[in-house]
């Protein structure tokens, strides 16, 4: 397929077997495009595009971005990283690597094909913010040395690399700062607070929250995140970033604990266990310029996200249902060995 044809595009998507690249990849798909979804499965899971394994425009590469990768494509968006706490945490040196060399091997790619690509970075960038709502302009206040500062630092040092290729090579770059985003594929023991709320609820187990349930962050539906960051890919190099990427509307976590307990019905008791080390008080998109320069807004309402996700996981729980989940080292098929290995044609 040639390079040049607008319609129809060869768009790799790293980290596209987790949770916002497998609805990116969808969102791609349904557009025309290819899509070559690479992933180490250490996070992703095969369920998550089990679906498109019949489509003739998408195929699945094993293989970690800490391995550079030799694929001829028209666009990249780098997602890959563990997202979740308990995630980057459980081996916070493959994730540093994961977000500095990742960042590293993709930029070479990107620059020796000269295409775009787009750097999947996040909220916790400002740490623990000391400006409320955080925008762009906003430096951040992260913790250099805690447990957390392998997912904060990794991504804030793949935004010092995106922005260096850009200026030492020309490289046509986009930085989306993400903030919570939620919706179905969620796994159960991410570490995420919704999924964790909502699966609790649905078990009448107890709903645990950390803190006073005082503190708050800002949840964005899927869909609306897999819109801006598609929105950002196709505005430009002029609109390269830092973006945010999230909904302004604030939430504590004991009033989200409340509507999902609302939604599921269930009786379960709140309980309140110490905050974890570094863990924000606030978190808060200022998303004007997202509105300026991509006419981009949420727009799933936080109550109607929260019924589709439940429904996701009420799914899954009935009897007959995964009620595992999907494994924690992908399915069986994590890659040790940072290689590359097609499981779906190519």
């Amino acid at each position: 397929m040639s390079r040049n044809n607008e319609r129809r595009k060869r768009i790799l998507v790293t980290g596209g077997a987790g949770f916002i690249g497998s609805h990116l990849s969808d969102r791609l798909l349904a557009e025309g495009h290819e899509v070559i979804c690479v992933d180490n499965l250490m996070t992703g899971c095969r369920r998550n595009i089990e679906h498109l394994r019949d489509n003739p425009g998408f195929s699945f590469r094993l293989h970690d971005v800490t391995v550079p990768l030799d694929i001829e494509v028209d666009e990249i968006y780098n997602l890959a990283c563990p997202a979740s706490p308990v995630h980057y945490q459980r081996d916070p040196v493959q994730t540093v690597k994961t977000s500095v060399l990742g960042a590293i091997n993709m930029l070479d790619l990107a620059r020796r094909l000269d295409v775009p690509i787009l750097q999947a970075s996040t909220s916790e960038v400002y740490g623990d913010p000391l400006v409320h709502p955080q925008p762009e302009s906003y430096w951040g206040n992260v913790n250099p040395a805690g447990p957390r500062a392998c997912y904060d630092e990794g991504k804030r040092c793949a935004e010092t690399l995106f922005l260096d290729y850009h200026r030492q090579h020309g490289v046509d770059i986009r930085i989306a700062r993400i903030f919570n985003t939620y919706g179905p594929r969620l796994r159960r023991a991410d570490g995420r607070v919704i999924s964790n709320f909502i699966v609790q609820a649905l078990r009448g187990e107890p709903v645990t929250i950390y803190g006073d349930g005082g503190q708050t962050r800002s949840f964005c539906f899927v869909s609306d995140m897999v819109d801006g960051l598609v929105r950002l890919m196709s505005a430009g190099e002029a609109r390269m970033g830092p973006v945010n990427l999230g909904n302004p509307r604030e939430c504590t976590m004991k009033d989200l604990a409340g509507r999902i307990l609302q939604e599921t019905a269930s009786r379960s008791p709140l309980v309140y266990l110490p905050l974890p080390e570094d863990d924000p008080r606030q978190r808060q998109p200022d998303i004007g310029l997202a509105r300026t320069a991509l006419g981009w807004a949420p727009r799933v309402a936080l109550e109607a996200g929260i019924r589709e996700t439940v429904g996701h996981f009420r799914r899954l729980e009935a009897p007959g249902g995964d009620r595992t989940g999907p494994a924690t080292a992908g399915d069986g098929l994590q890659n040790t060995q940072g290689g590359s290995r097609t499981c779906f044609p190519l």
